[in-house]
């Protein structure tokens, strides 16, 4: 064929999607515009291309979980220190931790190539919390408050050793940056529950203090390979929370909207032509971001919260940008149907400042993170909500620094510990358990992968079969690994 030849075909194919009756782009626009059907779409295809249904056969089985927010706790906290007490180490404190016990363990290149492994103990002392007898450390009381709600998991492992990757992988499913986050993938699979506001937000922040450096990239909640309508829009901590929600001066919400719709018709004749669905997420992003002119000052208005609940989430919650503030504008966002809500904060780093740092991490942190599941709860809307606690690693039950005097703890992915609570979790509840030296694990491991398939489970989709064709393969969030884990669920 001659070069024409070949851009007439070219044109064909992509006219096929883009002036079909059931195109994505006319459907999606159908949507956007009241709903109403165009080109002779049905209201069901209008609704599915604009991301407001689930894909067909979602569900897979009943949910237990509506909608889930992660509390993501970057730098690695320490498991040994907060979680997994260990009292075997006060009596083996300064002395190398056995190489019968550390093995073969991949660590980071800080301490890979130590010649001493000075145990490390818990810096603080453990307190028994609740009705069932959770043993959490005395710089946890907050979270000890909630202890009959959560499922502690003791057991959780990884193959990462830094930060970025670390996050990556429980995000994305991969360690290398280019996958769809669980945000992206839960949104791709289940649609949303709201016309006027994002079905996956995204909000950071980090310790007073500025003591860890690690950076917030945008593939943490970023679409991958799907279409990029279904990445996560992240909230901004000064000035507008989302970029251009504000009208210029002189510009009306009338004006606006009038040029909206002709940049809409505009978008949808270039759609037809080619059938681009970046197109179709371009449409919908405008369309999105005139609702959210109306719905993020709401949103953010908290004149209707009373005092008991502000001074619940603690001194910092009208603060913008402090993780207090996104805790409580993450129940807010719950209410109003967003699903995904992924709060990262940073700070968790102490390779050389463990004695301070630490307990100022847990003050800033634990006392939101349990208010927001106490308000969830007392609102009724934790029996459908999954709260995640997470993070990237833990930290070594060896200490960091001068050997006879260490002060910090490295990175550790051979053990650690999470938390998770409602949308169908057990409360009250430990899975998983560790040596005496917090190094290796001695009962169920919980990978990276098998909490993701949990996570999915619990929002009613099997992760085997939740898969996008890409370059040749299906891919999934969980790659070709990965087990529910039972014991987590409620009536397991």
């Amino acid at each position: 064929m001659n070069p024409w030849q070949i851009h007439q075909a070219r044109v064909t194919r992509r006219q096929l999607f883009g002036k079909s009756a059931t195109g994505i782009g006319a459907a999606a626009l159908a949507s956007l515009l009241g709903r109403q059907t165009l080109l002779g779409a049905t209201q069901s295809d209008a609704s599915r291309a604009d991301g407001q249904a689930p894909l067909p056969g979602l569900p897979h089985h009943a949910p237990t979980a509506k909608r889930v927010v992660v509390l993501w706790q970057g730098g690695g906290p320490s498991h040994v220190d907060l979680f997994d007490e260990k009292p075997a180490m006060v009596d083996f404190a300064g002395k190398d931790i056995p190489e019968s016990v550390r093995g073969t363990t991949r660590l980071s290149t800080m301490s890979s190539g130590y010649a001493k492994w000075p145990c490390l103990p818990a810096i603080k002392p453990f307190e028994t919390y609740g009705k069932c007898g959770m043993r959490l450390s005395s710089m946890l009381p907050k979270i000890g408050g909630i202890a009959d709600d959560i499922t502690l998991i003791r057991s959780m492992y990884t193959e990462a050793v830094n930060h970025a990757p670390g996050v990556t992988y429980f995000m994305t499913g991969a360690q290398v940056p280019g996958r769809p986050s669980m945000g992206a993938w839960l949104s791709y699979g289940l649609g949303s529950e709201t016309d006027n506001l994002p079905t996956f937000v995204v909000m950071t922040s980090s310790d007073r203090a500025k003591t860890c450096g690690q950076l917030f990239f945008d593939y943490y909640w970023g679409s991958g390979f799907l279409p990029s309508r279904y990445q996560g829009v992240r909230f901004r901590n000064t000035g507008d929370p989302v970029p251009y929600l504000t009208n210029p001066s002189g510009l009306s919400r009338e004006a606006r909207r009038a040029m909206l719709d002709d940049l809409s018709e505009l978008n949808a004749m270039h759609l037809e032509d080619y059938g681009d669905p970046e197109i179709d997420t371009r449409i919908a992003q405008y369309e999105m971001a005139y609702r959210m002119q109306s719905s993020v000052p709401e949103l953010l208005d908290f004149s209707n919260e009373s005092a008991a609940t502000i001074e619940r989430y603690g001194s910092d919650a009208l603060n913008k940008g402090t993780f207090a503030n996104n805790c409580l504008i993450a129940r807010r966002l719950l209410e109003r149907g967003t699903r995904f809500v992924q709060l990262m904060h940073a700070g968790w780093d102490q390779h050389s400042n463990l004695y301070t740092q630490l307990a100022d991490q847990c003050k800033d942190t634990e006392g939101p993170a349990a208010a927001l599941v106490q308000d969830l709860k007392e609102r009724g809307l934790l029996d459908d909500t999954l709260v995640v606690w997470a993070a990237e690693f833990g930290r070594t039950p060896f200490g960091q620094g001068d050997p006879n005097k260490p002060n910090g703890r490295d990175h550790f992915g051979k053990a650690f510990t999470w938390w998770m609570a409602g949308g169908g979790v057990r409360g009250g509840h430990v899975v998983g358990s560790t040596d005496d030296f917090g190094w290796n694990i001695t009962d169920k491991p919980v990978h990276v992968h098998d909490i993701q398939a949990t996570i999915m489970h619990l929002c009613g989709i099997d992760h085997e079969r939740l898969t996008f064709r890409y370059q040749g393969r299906q891919f999934r969030l969980t790659d070709v690994h990965g087990n529910v884990v039972r014991e987590i669920l409620k009536g397991a």
